[in-house]
């Protein structure tokens, strides 16, 4: 995932052609080809490349399986990051099959769910970072370290016994996960019914031998069926205080942007020690650490030598 700040460079420009949503694609050599679907993109694309997704949305099929690894990178999903081309919306569901591992999604809003795994093969290390979507969904026990941080997910997360690694990430609640680690989260489901039975106000169910550490957790209930885990330093609403006493703005607890989940003044000495800005920390910007861009200014038409007068200001995000 790694490219020179040139190569981005030159990826970036490529997105600003005068034809909509050119999707961008950068070979593991260095090369850039351009595609005008998403599906197209992916299905073309040489093992190890980099899809650019400019601002715009997106559609995606069902049918559409990736098979191998790819680094999907989106503008951001959040309009207030700073982006003057808005955000990059996948709609549909991303299925990771057998031979994407290795794979990352990052700098979507995604308006279904990231299946991994969904063939019942072994999946690896699949990294969802800086993206808004509806859940996570790793659907057999034999995929491995999966990465999920700094996400806004607005479902349940379910993992069929898989380990995984859930850091810093606003995420309604989470299902069997096993031998993992879910630490330093909002885990910010109120009631929910799930499988059949109705278990109030948990937010962790299922989840043996996993370190469940330094969270925020706004319901006072929220292990159900985890054991022989390490519970350490979670801050759990204990019914006397309402959460919009120590957040800056709880809204509700909506899992968007909306909500401002940084600690009041009164209890700032919570901010480096649980939730999402202790630990690795939280990207508020929500965008995928490759050049942006902040300004641009596009002739409507040729001069008269036929060039194209392109004015653009980029900021590389850190």
């Amino acid at each position: 995932m790694k490219k020179s700040f040139l190569s981005l460079f030159v990826a970036l420009m490529a997105m600003v052609s005068i034809q909509a949503q050119q999707i961008s694609v950068v070979s593991p050599g260095g090369a850039t080809t351009l595609y005008r679907t998403f599906q197209q993109a992916i299905e073309e694309a040489d093992p190890g490349s980099i899809i650019y997704l400019p601002g715009g949305g997106f559609p995606i099929s069902n049918d559409v399986k990736i098979t191998k690894k790819l680094t999907i990178i989106g503008i951001g999903h959040y309009v207030k990051s700073g982006n003057v081309d808005g955000v990059t919306t996948i709609s549909g569901n991303l299925y990771f099959n057998e031979g994407s591992s290795g794979s990352a999604v990052m700098g979507c809003y995604i308006t279904g769910d990231v299946y991994i795994g969904d063939d019942g093969k072994s999946v690896n290390d699949v990294l969802i970072r800086y993206c808004n979507l509806n859940c996570v969904r790793v659907t057999n026990s034999t995929c491995l370290e999966t990465r999920i941080n700094q996400n806004y997910i607005r479902s349940i997360s379910r993992f069929s016994g898989a380990k995984a690694i859930v850091t810093n990430n606003i995420i309604h609640s989470i299902y069997d996960l096993d031998n993992g680690i879910i630490a330093n989260n909002i885990l910010a489901a109120a009631s929910e019914q799930i499988v059949g039975a109705n278990w109030g106000t948990t937010t962790l169910h299922g989840c043996d031998q996993t370190q469940i550490l330094n969270n925020i957790v706004l319901p006072s209930g929220f292990l159900h069926y985890c054991y022989n885990c390490e519970v350490s330093g979670n801050l759990a609403n204990d019914g006397t205080t309402k959460w919009n006493d120590y957040f800056v703005n709880y809204n509700n607890g909506a899992i968007s942007p909306s909500s401002d989940y940084h600690f009041k003044d009164t209890y700032k000495q919570y901010q480096g020690k649980v939730g999402i800005y202790a630990g690795t920390g939280f990207n508020d910007q929500q965008m995928a650490p490759v050049p942006f861009i902040v300004a641009k200014d596009v002739d409507e038409q040729t001069d008269s030598s036929g060039k194209l007068n392109v004015k653009i200001r980029v900021k590389a995000n850190q």
